[in-house]
């Protein structure tokens, strides 16, 4: 029975899909140096569950889907999750996502310059020259992260929605170790006697945010450890998280 307390493999992947980690294309043929530019500039995931892509239009990614065969080439597109604190072994995760990539093109284009507009406002606009939205038909998706390594169906990932927090979670996480560090330092407050032993001397670094909940990490001189703090009910945005953060630092108090 899934865990209702902490996010679904399908769900991570697409919170990592739609968020502003790093992401490269990989096309069978073309050498990763050749790829360059091809970096997605944004990516956004439409209501068919494709990934819509915004490249260069001078890419080798873009000039892939052109040259093509029946306009479709296989693609994989790789997530690297860094976590956006200082931290021994910054690598959250990386996800995988394989399929077919094809261009936009006609009436479509409209649609998936207004998602990638609303997805992302400071994105550049698709509708110019410069610039070419491709759409990756998610064939299987795959992910290695802090909760372990499943492979997902595009079933799954289609009906799986990203974490609210996940546009935000950067700077909450900032703002937790920069100004609040006494207040994370606390929360060993909460575990039992044999984990605060382990703790001791260690550098509390808020490491991941959720809707679940949030995960520190205890760092050593030459290890470290992780503890998971689950909220009571998953939060729907930052205001619930505030509530949330609050509750639990009262607690550690």
């Amino acid at each position: 029975m899934e865990d209702l307390r902490q996010p679904s493999a399908a769900e991570r992947v697409r919170t990592l899909v739609e968020s502003r980690v790093s992401a490269a294309l990989s096309i069978p043929g073309i050498e990763p140096d050749e790829l360059g530019s091809g970096v997605p500039e944004s990516r956004a995931v439409n209501t068919d569950g494709d990934v819509i892509l915004l490249v260069p239009a001078d890419s080798p990614a873009a000039r892939a889907v052109t040259h093509a065969q029946d306009d479709e080439a296989t693609a994989v597109m790789e997530i690297t999750d860094v976590a956006p604190v200082s931290v021994p072994h910054r690598i959250r995760g990386r996800a995988w996502v394989a399929g077919w990539l094809t261009a936009v093109r006609g009436p479509a284009l409209g649609e998936a310059a207004k998602l990638l507009a609303a997805h992302d406002p400071t994105s550049p606009s698709a509708h110019s020259r410069r610039w070419s939205v491709l759409r990756l038909e998610v064939g299987e998706a795959y992910v290695d992260d802090l909760w372990g390594e499943t492979h997902i169906e595009p079933e799954d990932f289609l009906t799986a929605e990203a974490d609210p927090l996940c546009r935000h979670e950067a700077e909450l996480l900032q703002h937790l170790a920069t100004a609040h560090p006494e207040q994370v330092e606390r929360l060993q407050h909460l575990l039992g006697e044999d984990a605060l032993r382990l703790v001791d001397r260690r550098r509390a670094v808020p490491l991941a945010l959720d809707r679940y909940g949030m995960r520190v990490r205890f760092c050593g001189p030459h290890d470290g450890f992780d503890v998971r703090f689950e909220f009571p009910e998953p939060v729907r945005d930052v205001s619930g998280l505030r509530r949330e953060m609050h509750r639990l630092f009262e607690a550690a108090h």
